[in-house]
């Protein structure tokens, strides 16, 4: 019998996202391998999502990511909104044979609340499990809603009663490591990249102040809270309300120079590609358990050593010596930066295809489907 798995992306941003956007961009990698292994996809995101799938559900046309700067009691009710949608199109239909949710919190807490006339659930976990104690530490799904991990790592740091849900850990993909083994590599150039979103979790102004003391070219490479381009946050007088634009205007910006570090805001698609695939190391000099790091696996599958610190997820994807180098000691990573010649681009590019293509993700989410739906009891019918 044919899978039909209600993959439900919340209402934050479309399928694929313009730029940034690390969890749509999952489902945008994870959907299509979904199709072609046969399982039939129902979307629950928004309704400019462009995503190839078999249905489309959505409460909202367009993706409500900028309602987050607003403040909590107009913006509480948003994931709300979109996950009363999915629950009424659960009770309406009973072709659904799964519902796979990346909704922080309230997809748990909404699916585990539905009982036993909503089919079984996998809520992937893709963030720091020290949130949000009251839910992971009192959960109750029962027999019919389960949870995976992005890493090992990341679970370890779970409460029990999450732990005594979880089905394992899926690593992230990118469609950049198919055939990454038998891409030839640009040109090196002699700069350093740190992407993501500016935040005091991913360290940039560990990187900013070692680039310096260190002689390295720099490049910062993501949003500054809700601002994808420098000229869009030096234009609004009210940024500094937001926490991430404090951190950035307070211990980031003082070292952009323009020469020595640069901060170039979001770049997407093939600028970002080009970017990561010319430099000589990808920096993530991390001050928190990263769980996932998507653009660690992107770094490899470019032919991008990796230099970081060894937290959360980064001893399963990095094999330090090999693909990249990793240290306890954020002091060391200057010194990681100018060692990272020695690693084989080659090596990194192989080894993304080995373990990181979109292909080996979805079969393995496969078998957590059956699994899932092994454990759970039968679903009572529709009203």
């Amino acid at each position: 019998m044919r899978l039909t798995v209600l993959m439900n992306a919340g209402p934050w941003l479309p399928v694929p996202p313009p730029g940034y956007g690390g969890i749509e961009n999952v489902v945008a990698t994870l959907v299509p391998e979904l199709r072609r292994l046969g399982v039939r996809v129902v979307l629950a995101s928004v309704g400019a999502s462009a995503l190839p799938v078999d249905e489309l559900v959505s409460v909202y046309p367009d993706g409500q990511f900028a309602a987050l700067q607003r403040p909590y009691n107009q913006v509480c009710g948003v994931a709300q909104a979109h996950l009363a949608g999915v629950a009424r199109e659960l009770r309406a239909r009973d072709d659904i044979d799964l519902v796979h949710d990346h909704v922080e919190a309230v997809g748990l807490a909404t699916l585990a609340a539905m009982g036993p006339d909503a089919p079984p659930a996998l809520h992937t976990l893709h963030w720091d499990l020290a949130k949000h104690p009251a839910l992971y530490g009192h959960l109750d799904g029962g027999d019919r809603v389960r949870v995976n991990g992005v890493s090992a790592a990341q679970l370890t740091r779970a409460p029990q009663a999450l732990r005594d849900h979880a089905v394992g850990h899926v690593h992230l993909a990118t469609p950049l490591a198919v055939d990454a083994e038998r891409r030839p590599g640009p040109l090196r150039g002699d700069h350093v990249v740190v992407l993501g979103r500016i935040t005091p979790g991913k360290g940039q102004d560990v990187a900013v102040r070692l680039a310096h003391r260190y002689g390295f070219p720099l490049v910062l490479a993501g949003p500054v809270g809700p601002y994808h381009r420098p000229r869009d946050l030096a234009a609004d007088a009210g940024a500094r309300q937001n926490p991430d634009v404090r951190f950035f205007v307070d211990e980031v910006a003082p070292h952009v120079d323009g020469d020595r570090v640069r901060w170039v805001g979001t770049v997407a698609g093939r600028d970002r590609d080009d970017l990561v695939a010319s430099a000589r190391a990808t920096l993530f000099p991390l001050r928190w358990e990263e769980p996932g790091g998507t653009a660690v696996v992107e770094s490899l599958a470019l032919g991008t050593p990796v230099v970081a610190t060894a937290r959360g997820c980064l001893p399963e994807l990095v094999d330090d010596g090999r693909t990249g180098l990793l240290t306890d000691d954020e002091e060391r990573l200057g010194e990681l930066v100018r060692a990272a010649g020695r690693i084989d681009p080659a090596e990194c590019r192989r080894e993304a295809a080995a373990r990181f293509t979109p292909a080996v993700m979805a079969q393995r989410y496969v078998e957590l489907y059956g699994r899932l739906r092994q454990l759970a009891p039968a679903r009572l019918p529709p009203v």
